[in-house]
Formats: structure tokens, C-alpha cells, sequence
């Protein structure tokens, strides 16, 4: 078992909060709140050690916008691959940016 910290350059917090994925079932889940505005908090918790490399460079691929909302994200991990990594953390974005639609109707 392994935590590793992330910190990305980020805009404005969003005014809700999300939950994608299911941990224990080879995938992960991603946890969002928002966060302190500037700033995108990461903490990875993964059961598959060594990989800090792979988990950074998988981020920074998704964080390298930094036009995306300030968050506290954490991530539960339990041996997924870097591509199920990134489909979750796009489907807890974009659920962030549908709720955000939705409250501007």
C-alpha cells in the first residue's frame, strides 16, 4: 500500500462535489471536492507500489489544462490500469461540468 501527493495549478472551485467508480473491483474510485481555489490537491492511495512515476505522468496528461476547476481529489486505488485512471478522472470532470450547467438553467 502506497500514498503519493500531487499538486497542479488550477482556476476556481466548483460548487459540488462528485463520486465515480467502484474500489475493490480491479478498477478505483475517484473522490472530488472543491478545493482551495488556484490549486488541485491530488492524494493517491493504490495498493500496487512503485508506480509514482506512471501515476505522475498520468496526471500531469489530465492536469496539464490549467483552465480545471480547484480540487481536492482522492483517489482509491486497487490495481487499475493508467487508462482506467484517466477515464475516471474524465468522467468526474465531466460530471463536474454537467452540475455546473445545470445550476446556470
Amino acid at each position: 500500500m502506497e500514498q503519493l501527493d500531487f499538486d497542479y495549478t488550477a482556476s476556481t472551485p466548483p460548487v459540488t462535489r462528485t463520486l465515480v467508480g467502484v474500489v475493490g473491483s480491479g478498477d478505483l474510485e475517484v473522490l472530488v471536492e472543491p478545493g482551495q481555489s488556484g490549486r488541485t490537491r491530488i492524494r493517491v492511495t493504490t495498493s500496487v507500489d512503485g508506480f509514482a512515476a506512471t501515476w505522475r505522468a498520468q496526471l500531469d496528461r489530465v492536469f496539464a489544462d490549467t483552465a480545471l476547476p480547484a480540487l481536492d481529489i482522492e483517489i482509491n486505488d486497487f490495481g487499475a490500469t493508467p487508462g482506467v485512471v484517466g477515464m475516471r478522472l474524465a468522467q468526474a470532470l465531466d460530471t463536474l461540468a454537467d452540475a455546473r450547467q445545470q445550476s446556470k438553467s
